[in-house]
């Protein structure tokens, strides 16, 4: 299988890489995160301004035509800069539902302002009770007329304090854990009714608790087929899971390196800690856990157009391992450091937490075992 990458994207990647470099160094993420919005809308604009929003759209609608590979790349050097604008929910998430779902007025509507940096998207899915699992729906939205009403509540809906849409799965018919009767609904977060509970979350990223009272919704609301979404929901968080599994590459990477780096300075005993043949073993077995994830990463993003079955296999395989990784690699930086390894003023604690909460991000490590062992079995 061939893991080269085009000159095209090669040149991306120097691209982004150079952005983080100049402008994500360390001390400008922590002013970013300790802001009172935690993004820089400066940067967002531009990500715009690179193409970076529009990298994985295609050119008929002012994308780029670039697919899930160009994300990874764009995300795996976000995840070694610790990058919080929402890529993820605005572009991966929402944008893509729209792309491959959306009427052409949605499409007409929405993607030229998402493309441009001037508004930004969350998809509300997961709900207190839902425990990962998307066909696990309390929201309903009932018909009234021509449109429908809708109420309930999403939780740790990420990037939620800085959108301008949504996207929201509700229970149109059926009840529990159906899998029929979830649809998807465009919602304007400004609209009566909304309501958003705002949070720093342990990564210094923002998450937020939406509630939905009576919100009216036009029939022109509705993102793809009544009572059908659940496949479109399972779907676009996959693509989710591509580009996440880059982010945390990234990530695991830097986490690495740093402490191979302070494994090489730091003395005890008048010799390198790194001269200590049990860390010397730590280093490599985390060496070993990033090298399957990137080798995982890539095979989702390779698979994850293609059939529902294979895609789900694959999303959750990797998902596990970069869970698995991720945590390990994440302890094992933050124990060879010692103490200082969890102090606001190194990086590789802000690592550590970022992969724990990749780790629960779109699932578990504990779900995502069931879901590939259930499609196995099928």
């Amino acid at each position: 299988m061939d893991f080269d990458f085009t000159e095209e994207q090669t040149l991306l990647r120097n691209m982004v890489q150079s952005f983080v470099q100049d402008n994500y160094d360390f001390d400008s993420r922590m002013k970013i995160v300790r802001s009172d919005s935690g993004m820089s809308r400066e940067n967002w604009s531009q990500f715009a301004e690179l193409g970076l929003l529009a990298a994985p759209f295609d050119e008929s609608l002012g994308g780029l035509g670039g697919g899930a590979v160009d994300t990874m790349i764009i995300t795996e050097e976000f995840g070694k800069g610790l990058v919080t604008e929402p890529f993820l929910p605005t572009v991966v998430l929402c944008g893509g539902l729209l792309e491959r779902h959306g009427s052409d007025a949605q499409k007409d509507m929405h993607l030229p302002p998402l493309i441009s940096g001037e508004k930004i998207w969350a998809l509300a899915y997961s709900e207190p009770k839902s425990r990962f699992n998307p066909a696990n729906v309390q929201t309903t939205a009932k018909k009234d007329g021509d449109g429908f009403v809708l109420s309930g509540l999403k939780s740790v809906v990420n990037g939620g304090p800085w959108a301008d849409y949504l996207i929201v799965s509700a229970r149109t018919s059926g009840e529990g854990w159906q899998q029929d009767g979830i649809s998807l609904f465009i919602v304007d977060k400004s609209a009566d009714g909304v309501a958003s509970q705002d949070y720093e979350t342990i990564d210094g990223s923002r998450a937020a608790d939406i509630s939905f009272e009576n919100v009216k919704l036009s029939a022109e609301a509705l993102l793809g087929t009544l009572d059908a979404g659940l496949p479109l929901l399972e779907e676009a968080l996959d693509y989710g899971i591509a580009a996440i599994c880059g982010e945390a590459i990234g990530g695991m990477h830097k986490a690495h390196l740093a402490t191979v780096e302070y494994c090489k300075t730091r003395n005890q005993f008048g010799v390198a800690i790194g001269s200590f043949q049990a860390l010397q073993h730590r280093m490599v077995d985390m060496f070993m856990e990033y090298e399957q994830s990137v080798s995982l990463t890539y095979m989702v993003n390779m698979h994850v157009g293609g059939d529902a079955a294979s895609r789900a296999r694959a999303a959750s395989g990797a998902k596990v391992q970069i869970g698995k990784a991720g945590r390990y690699i994440g302890q094992s930086a933050v124990h060879l450091h010692g103490g200082m390894g969890m102090s606001e003023e190194l990086n590789v604690g802000h690592y550590f937490k970022r992969l724990t909460a990749i780790d629960a991000q779109l699932g578990s490590i504990d779900y995502h075992l069931k879901r590939f062992g259930s499609s196995e079995a099928a």
